[in-house]
């Protein structure tokens, strides 16, 4: 039986414009610090990727910063602007960030407040309105405000561009993190209010290890990685050629309308669940590719084992765990319990997602749900 792979918001397969771009790009030597042809040519390659991505989300070619991926942009948006920006005192994380955000937060030694999130799992605006509602900066200091654009479990959206003006009314700045959202639905940077976006490739079909930091026009930092004049000195280390080329074209063939039309297939999936199965975030702003469910007795170990068994790839939830089941901190935040949430489920679909994977995927989970249910009872 054919592989059904249902799990896009881990990584997505390679699409294959970006191979074949990635493949071109391995042709010749390409170091794009090298004076020579060869190396002007690699660092055309460079510069027409960064025009692409920049176009695709309405930013100045000159505030994309390559770098290895959403972690890395993560950590340098939080350590490098805390430490070489306007020197900030305090950060504010949203409950459900990825993990790599409260990582980096911990490493910068500052004060740490939790932005909680509704039940739905959108950002609790009347709490942070007021908690910063009595923030002096004048006395506090600056302070950064992380968010991200769209949940890697959930897919719910948060209210980005209203959280980011209640934190410049406050006199902070906003850190987001796009890496789920990133050419799933429409981001545009001039009017998002982010003062820093952290982007990555491969959730959408581009390479694995590229990513992008996207920095507000005259904002300062200070670089992660030192020893080179890289990206304007903002982030050493020889340009990953093949891999920028295959995010430049990522950015050219990848389509939101392509995006959107999978949430029918979403919502068909959702639509066949079974009576006492919960879909979290249902009543949110959702990507269109991603359904978040807990099943009563269905453990999440369970779920995934037999899915894979039947030649469907799902996940319990984040793939940043060390390839472990963990209980999911996002839905803890949203206020599931602990059993419920030991039951939970992520099917993230994506651009190579056949119509027929919702029938698929039913036959499969329920038929396993069923049997469970009927011992259970």
């Amino acid at each position: 039986m054919d592989r059904l792979y249902l799990d896009h918001n881990a990584t997505s397969p390679l699409r294959p414009e970006c191979r074949d771009a990635m493949l071109d790009a391995m042709s010749a030597p390409r170091n794009a610090s090298s004076v020579h042809a060869e190396g002007r040519a690699a660092k055309q390659l460079v510069e027409k990727a960064r025009k692409s991505i920049a176009g695709a989300i309405s930013c100045p070619p000159t505030s994309i910063v390559f770098n290895s991926g959403g972690t890395e942009a993560d950590h340098t948006a939080i350590l490098g602007f805390a430490r070489g920006g306007p020197k900030v005192r305090r950060l504010f994380l949203s409950a459900t960030e990825h993990p790599a955000v409260p990582a980096a937060a911990e490493k910068s030694g500052l004060p740490v407040e939790t932005v909680p999130v509704l039940k739905d799992g959108t950002l609790d605006l009347a709490w942070l309105e007021k908690r910063l509602g009595t923030y002096d900066p004048q006395a506090d200091g600056p302070f950064l405000l992380c968010t991200m654009l769209a949940n890697n479990e959930t897919g719910v959206i948060h209210p980005v561009k209203e959280a980011a003006q209640i934190a410049r009314k406050a006199g902070g700045y906003t850190m987001v993190d796009a890496v789920q959202a990133l050419f799933k639905i429409e981001i545009d940077f001039s009017t998002l209010g982010a003062d820093l976006l952290a982007l990555s490739a491969h959730k959408a079909g581009g390479p694995v290890g590229i990513g992008a930091l996207v920095v507000t026009p005259g904002l300062g930092f200070e670089p992660l990685l030192g020893g080179g004049g890289q990206e304007e000195n903002r982030r050493a280390g020889t340009h990953n050629v093949p891999a920028i080329a295959g995010f430049g074209r990522l950015a050219e063939v990848a389509s939101v309308s392509d995006y959107q039309a999978l949430a029918g297939i979403r919502d068909r999936i959702e639509a066949g669940l079974p009576q006492g199965v919960t879909v979290h975030g249902q009543s949110a702003p959702r990507l269109p590719n991603t359904t978040c469910l807990t099943a009563p007795g269905f453990k999440s170990e369970t779920q995934v084992m037999t899915m894979d068994l039947a030649g469907i790839a799902v996940s319990a939830g984040s793939a940043c765990s060390s390839g472990k089941v963990k209980r999911s901190s996002v839905l803890g935040a949203m206020g599931v319990p602990e059993e419920e949430a030991a039951t939970s489920l992520r099917i993230s679909l994506g651009w190579d997602t056949p119509a027929h994977a919702a029938e698929r995927v039913l036959t499969t989970w329920t038929t396993e749900f069923e049997r469970i249910s009927s011992r259970a009872a």
